[in-house]
């Protein structure tokens, strides 16, 4: 008998840790991404890339609604963004914005209320500098918000001989 409640104590032990490490674990791993949101909680995402007309989605009912065109697996990109893996912070007031593309910002990402602003390139390596909020992050350089599809351009001209048109 005591040796049932000793395996059943040491059992209870051992799945107490693992829990405890998953969770510090998890914790753990927000340290290292742009943001701690979970993209499924985000509702709203308003996004701004140079040369393009800014754009806003929100969800409702599960589905993102927009005023426009709507690609919903872009929409689901862009929330992805916020659990980008960060390879290091630096502080803002260590650089100089205009120099790693942060004045202006390439691209604009607010998911709800977290303001992602997406810079240059880093010289070395593939990585490109992320400012949130007085912090800058060092993130994998596919770490941008794509632009909309554009329409495409006919790749055959028309019979009657005249330019391409838009389809």
């Amino acid at each position: 008998m005591k040796a049932r409640l000793l395996a059943l104590a040491v059992l209870v032990i051992v799945v107490a840790a693992v829990a405890w490490q998953w969770h510090a674990d998890a914790v753990d791993a927000t340290r290292h991404t742009l943001t701690a949101l979970d993209p499924r909680s985000i509702t709203r995402v308003d996004v701004a890339l140079h040369g393009f007309a800014e754009q806003r989605f929100e969800r409702r009912d599960g589905h993102w609604t927009t005023s426009g065109a709507l690609d919903e697996g872009r929409v689901d990109d862009l929330v992805e963004l916020a659990q980008t893996p960060v390879f290091e912070w630096k502080s803002l007031a260590d650089l100089d914005p205009a120099k790693i593309g942060l004045s202006p910002p390439v691209a604009v990402l607010t998911l709800d209320d977290a303001r992602l602003e997406f810079g240059d390139m880093t010289a070395l390596g593939k990585r490109r500098y992320v400012r949130v909020g007085d912090r800058v992050a060092i993130v994998p350089a596919q770490a941008l918000p794509r632009p909309p599809r554009m329409q495409a351009l006919e790749t055959h001209p028309s019979r009657t001989g005249s330019a391409p048109t838009l389809r």
